[in-house]
């Protein structure tokens, strides 16, 4: 009998990492012959309409509007939880856990965030969530290192399931023509765009020339707090720095084949994130697993995901480091051919739900209490 898998989470058409990673998981999960929905997450300011899938919407402003999204995800057999802080209603997005209490199905719990300092209530929060959940997911061995060394956590229950990507790399190069930097992704402090200008600035030297693109929109909760004011700063920094003439802002949505295209278009692909507690990047996983090579400040993932050579690491804040890996990759042929390998279909949206499918089967077969702990699928990760 095929399974049904409800999703809890922001969503499309909300524009986030998260609801872009959910949507991609639902596609495969729900696909016949399986079958499931949504129920999505919204916040204030974001699209009321619910789009294709949606089941059932919690608004971030209900009162008990957990109780609701726990009677949706009850209709399915399984419920997959995506986790982030502040994503949910409640002190640190707390209301999570009632409704992982009032369910009834076997539950997972994906983590997208895993703090290494949190604050005593968000220890005591994510412990909590573990233990309720039939199983916990994190995205790399990192986090759930992180997670069992910092949290109160049963390590029989968490997996590592690697963070999904599309299948940028078969879609041909287009003919190249000036060395093409790209960045993606919402646009918000802590993003690093303005490292990656003072990098160009001290690549003018170049020929031909380098071209810097920077995609994506801005943060809805930054442009809701901030208006435009990250993006104004960073024109006019590009001013300042006499480099506006090479970077080319691409504010608008791209859907998968326009991304897709533009990543294939990129010689670089730069991550200049500030933060050192980034545990998970989709947009790392799609630039790696398109094989275009990486250049990334140290954060947790790339620190993990480049282990291999497939990349670059650079210092944090740190231009001039940030410019000379650029520098070696656009200059080397040897360094560039090194980095520019596409990663196995390991990595693809359909092996990592096949994963996700895996660890359901074994929480419906363990015994209908035993559901918050399940035996660790063959082949996981300690």
């Amino acid at each position: 009998m095929a399974v049904s898998y409800g999703l809890l989470s922001t969503h499309p058409p909300t524009r986030c990492g998260l609801a872009a990673f959910n949507a991609s998981l639902a596609q495969q999960l729900t696909a016949a012959p399986r079958s499931g929905g949504i129920v999505r997450v919204t916040a204030t300011g974001d699209d009321p309409h619910p789009g294709p899938g949606v089941v059932h919407t919690w608004p971030a402003g209900s009162v008990a509007g957990w109780l609701g999204a726990a009677a949706a995800l009850n209709a399915f057999d399984v419920a997959v939880v995506q986790h982030e802080f502040g994503i949910y209603p409640g002190a640190d997005g707390g209301d999570i856990l009632p409704l992982l209490r009032r369910l009834t199905v076997p539950s997972i719990v994906v983590l997208h965030t895993v703090l290494s300092t949190p604050t005593p209530g968000q220890r005591e929060l994510l412990g909590a969530i573990a233990g309720t959940a039939g199983a916990v997911v994190t995205m790399t061995g990192t986090a759930r290192a992180r997670l069992l060394h910092g949290y109160a956590v049963d390590p029989g229950k968490v997996m590592v399931i690697p963070h999904g990507s599309a299948a940028h790399a078969d879609r041909p190069a287009p003919s190249r023509g000036l060395p093409q930097l790209l960045t993606w992704g919402l646009l918000g402090p802590g993003k690093g765009v303005e490292w990656a200008l003072r990098a160009v600035a001290l690549l003018q030297d170049l020929d031909p020339p380098l071209r810097f693109t920077v995609a994506g929109q801005t943060h809805p909760k930054v442009l809701a707090r901030h208006g435009e004011a990250y993006r104004a700063g960073l024109h006019r920094l590009g001013a300042q720095l006499g480099v506006a003439h090479a970077v080319d802002y691409r504010p608008g949505y791209l859907d998968e084949q326009a991304l897709g295209s533009l990543i294939r278009s990129a010689d670089v692909v730069v991550l200049p994130y500030d933060s050192t507690e980034q545990v998970t990047s989709g947009v790392l996983t799609e630039a790696v697993a398109a094989g275009v090579p990486v250049v990334a400040t140290a954060f947790p993932h790339a620190v993990e995901l480049l282990h291999d050579g497939r990349g670059l690491l650079v210092p944090h804040r740190n231009p001039a480091a940030l410019a000379t890996a650029i520098r070696r990759v656009l200059t080397d042929p040897a360094m560039a051919t090194r980095l520019d390998r596409p990663r196995p279909a390991a990595v693809r949206w359909p092996a990592v739900a096949a994963q996700y499918e895996t660890l359901a089967a074994g929480l419906l077969a363990a015994p209908p209490d035993d559901h918050a702990r399940v035996a660790r699928p063959a082949g996981s990760r300690t």
